[in-house]
């Protein structure tokens, strides 16, 4: 473990700090485009050929013949260049395409959702008109259920109206920019617990980070640990040796993926493409050196699951200042970047920071969107890269190139400075292959985050994203009129920040202030005081917010960088500040990712989603149904606490640069948890309907039976087109639409209620998932944990069955007329059951090893309500016949 740690209270003389000469790199990359005006001539005449309209009488065949011209004149200037011509005329290319789903599977689409929004009306139209009078009130209530479950699914399908995907270039992002002038990029991984969040996992997100393909120097990862623990300090000092040769053995040999946790695990034949003569050996002993590493790090956990009476302490003695979780300074530490921070070739190695930040017992934290704004604020003074790739602890890197596929959208000259995110896909590890609980979510991020790319962007879901750091401090995207700037220049210590760096942002929040300077040419008072109240009291932090490029001020001191880190993570810095309310991730929300992004677009940026054929990104999930649960229940409440904010998409931000499409999906997103309250209760439908022998539907005409069976026609051509333009699997999809009954009449509903009770003062807390870092973690399918959570879905598997049992049994009592009303109840009940299928079979456990008690109460249950139903006179019909009076006649 490194002896230096550097604290709010102490400061130890062998911290170390490093930092790129980022005005260096800026004049580099203004040679770069210099290079590329002097070549303009090169592409002036294919500009040219691109945007103008060829009109005239001669039609289609004048105009190719002029086409054909133009391009062999540019042809001939290429030619003259050489080789040079043609690598420069493949960098004007743009970095990336947008790739239009084929009408032929698009369109179809759209013509069956506009055919079941028109049934609907004539369905729903046909259900209001003609009442069932002897089951009035179950009539009534289904009526309302559909009617709401009718918007919910308006809602969820107008936004997938537009999919796109997209094709980056990586080649001419090379040949574009060489890798001194790739821009910089600030990683932060976020961490709350390391005894639930296991320090291996943490340690190999870190170590693909560190040997992610992308320059050194332009990477820094920042650790954020939000329980101050000793013993993830101790995993990164590990990790930053063990990166010392890890990194250089990837780079070598392109390995894939660059954590060793799962490269090692895969079952595949290493061999393979590998020509590399001594790689085998190179491969076995570092697969030798990992697992050492592993024991090490086995040993650190094994040390913290008892902790000393007197407290942690340091190797050099020095008591650890965060041995109270909820009262300690901020602390960091440089565990790479310092001087001497090179790999056993003698390279350098990226940036690795730990931090805590500051806690304290009278202040609100705000969970992990607190921990992410000290990152932004600490990364800002430190290395201030222009993007920010957000990971949790347990999302490593499974694609090398991820970041290059970003910087293909963010480094693009034309849409680059207008785009606040690139949003990744989320991908796991560990699950079952069936997927029995939707774990991969492939419906929503392969056919709703492709519905949203075609619309403003994808949606923000808290990892897996690289940030545009402009859009991260409430600045609005550039307008397409460039501002007028103040002839006055920005003081000294802003001294990388041009006017031309200005007028890449629409700066309307600080354009009075900018005005505001005195006859030296500084900012006023008044100036400073605004930008301390929007920003916090920080001037090395608001000069870094002015510079579009990023970078760090010339001749800044690393002494008073790491003074200046420690005071913006302190606990009162943001303390009347726009910070969490229109600055950084905004805190009113456990699902602060949906917050952040729905703000972002209201500002009119635009978000983009990629999705490489490799996956891009790798981590865990719940493996048992009791934490998967848990966690969908955790999403919802966060939904229904926007809901009840000010930041509600019904009526927030209404500026005109929301696109109403993305209004609704972002409404779907946050009204989606009050649905489980129609479908708990349409579930309950059927077999209340098999237990008093009434039904919710009258008895069908042939119009009925028409519209009837043209809705369910619709909603399988629905599926069936949806599956065929996305690529997504059948089993997927019905995955998913089980889940959705299962989490609708479980999670959801306790998150509704748990909402509403938080806006009445009573706060929920959630504890930290536990999260598995071996593959023994599909034992865990089977784990079982009791909670209330799953009392309703029980409840309506059970009554569903008593349901089908007493309807069985009356249809068999009252003769054969009565069959045919009970299959229509039965298929509502089955429906209901063959969704909850999964839920039940998680109640199971095992198909080999279902418990006898289980299989003996199911049999008794059914025998015992059978017997009920049949003998006891309530549950019977009543038959009228003759009355038979005595005659007075002995008989």
């Amino acid at each position: 473990m490194a002896a230096a740690l550097t604290t709010a209270s102490h400061s130890r003389n062998g911290f170390h700090f490093s930092h790129s000469d980022s005005e260096e790199e800026n004049i580099g990359y203004n040679q770069h485009q210099r290079q590329h005006n002097d070549n303009h001539h090169v592409f002036s005449l294919a500009g040219s050929v691109a945007s103008e309209d060829f009109e005239g009488e001669k039609g289609f065949f004048s105009n190719a013949e002029k086409l054909k011209e133009r391009e062999e004149k540019i042809d001939l200037v290429i030619k003259d260049q050489g080789e040079d011509g043609y690598l420069l005329a493949e960098a004007r290319q743009p970095l990336w395409r947008k790739v239009s789903i084929p009408s032929s599977l698009i369109n179809p689409y759209r013509i069956v959702i506009v055919l079941r929004l028109t049934i609907l009306i004539f369905f729903f139209q046909y259900r209001i008109s003609t009442p069932v009078h002897d089951a009035f009130a179950l009539w009534l209530i289904s009526v309302i259920c559909e009617i709401w479950l009718a918007l919910s699914w308006i809602l969820d399908q107008l936004p997938k109206w537009f999919p796109i995907t997209r094709e980056t270039y990586l080649e001419r992002l090379s040949i574009r920019f060489k890798e001194d002038l790739l821009a910089p990029i600030d990683v932060f991984v976020t961490t709350a617990d390391p005894l639930k969040e296991p320090p291996i996992t943490t340690a190999n997100t870190v170590l693909s980070v560190l040997s992610v393909d992308y320059p050194a120097e332009k990477v820094s990862c920042y650790v954020s640990d939000d329980s101050a623990s000793m013993l993830l300090f101790d995993t990164l000092s590990e990790t930053a040796q063990f990166a010392r040769i890890w990194v250089p053995f990837c780079n070598k040999y392109s390995i894939e993926p660059r954590a060793p946790e799962p490269y090692f695990s895969q079952k595949v034949d290493y061999l393979k493409d590998k020509v590399h003569p001594t790689f085998v050996k190179d491969r076995r002993a570092m697969k030798r050196e990992y697992e050492e590493f592993k024991v090490r790090i086995n040993v650190l956990v094994a040390k913290a699951q008892k902790k000393p009476e007197e407290g942690w302490v340091m190797q050099d003695g020095t008591p650890w200042p965060g041995n109270n979780t909820d009262d300690h300074p901020g602390m960091i530490q440089m565990c790479l970047g310092s001087a001497g921070a090179l790999d056993k070739e003698g390279k350098e190695l990226p940036r690795l920071v730990y931090i805590s930040r500051e806690k304290r017992p009278s202040y609100q934290h705000h969970r992990k969107a607190g921990a992410m704004n000290a990152l932004a604020r600490v990364s800002a003074v430190l290395s201030n890269a222009p993007f920010v790739l957000n990971l949790d602890c347990d999302q490593y890197i499974n694609y090398s190139k991820a970041i290059r596929e970003a910087m293909c959208f963010l480094m693009d000259p034309q849409h680059g400075k207008k785009v606040c995110y690139v949003q990744f896909p989320r991908r796991f590890d560990g699950i079952d292959c069936n997927d029995r609980y939707a774990n991969h979510n492939t419906v929503f991020f392969d056919i709703n985050m492709k519905g949203l790319d075609g619309i403003q962007g994808p949606v923000y879901v808290g990892t897996g994203c690289v940030f545009n750091r402009p859009a991260l401090y409430g600045y609005k995207p550039p307008s397409e009129k460039k501002p007028k700037m103040s002839t006055h220049s920005w003081p000294s210590c802003c001294c990388c920040c041009s006017g031309d760096s200005h007028s890449a942002f629409d700066l309307e929040v600080m354009d009075e202030e900018l005005e505001d300077f005195d006859e030296q040419g500084e900012p006023s008072f008044t100036s400073k005081k605004n930008f301390e109240k929007r920003f916090g009291q920080s001037p090395v932090f608001v000069a870094s917010t002015l510079m579009e490029d990023g970078g760090l001020p010339k001749g800044t001191n690393a002494r008073l960088l790491i003074k200046e880190a420690i005071h913006v993570i302190s606990c009162g810095y943001e303390e009347k500040t726009e910070w969490g309310k229109e600055i950084g991730w905004l805190y009113g929300s456990v699902t602060e990712d949906i917050l952040t992004g729905f703000n972002m677009h209201c500002r009119g940026w635009k978000s983009v989603y990629c999705m490489p054929k490799r996956a891009p990104f790798k981590g865990s999930a719940p493996i048992n149904l009791s934490d998967r649960l848990h966690q969908v229940l955790k999403w919802a409440l966060g939904s229904t606490e926007i809901f009840f904010s000010g930041y509600c998409p019904l009526w927030y931000g209404y500026s005109g640069k929301l696109k109403w499409l993305q209004r609704l999906a972002y409404t779907n997103a946050i009204v989606y948890p009050f649905t489980s309250i129609p479908l708990l209760v349409y579930c309950t439908i059927p077999a209340i309907c098999l237990l008093t022998g009434k039904f919710i539907i009258p008895t069908l005409t042939t119009l009925a039976s028409i519209w009837l069976m043209a809705l369910f026609i619709c909603m399988i051509l629905t599926c069936i087109l949806e599956i065929r333009w996305s690529g997504v699997s059948l089993e997927d999809w019905w995955r998913n639409e089980q889940f959705w009954v299962i989490g609708g009449v479980s999670a959801h509903l306790f998150a509704v209620f748990q909402g509403l009770l938080k806006v009445a003062g009573l706060n929920t807390n959630f504890t930290v998932r536990e999260k598995s870092a071996d593959d023994t973690a599909l034992g865990q399918l089977y784990l079982f944990k009791w909670t209330t959570v799953l009392i309703p879905p029980t409840s309506l598997i059970i009554l569903n069955m008593v349901g089908i049992v007493a309807g069985i049994s009356d249809a068999i009592n009252n003769g054969y007329d009565s069959w045919g009303p009970f299959f229509g109840k039965l298929f509502f009940s089955l429906w209901v059951i063959v969704h909850l299928y999964p839920f039940l079979k998680g109640l199971i456990g095992r198909q080999n090893r279902t418990p006898a008690i289980v299989v003996l109460w199911s049999i008794l249950l059914a025998f015992v309500f059978s017997m009920i139903w049949v003998r006891i006179d309530v549950f019977l019909s009543k038959q009228t016949g003759p009355v038979l009076k005595q005659c007075g006649v002995e008989c």
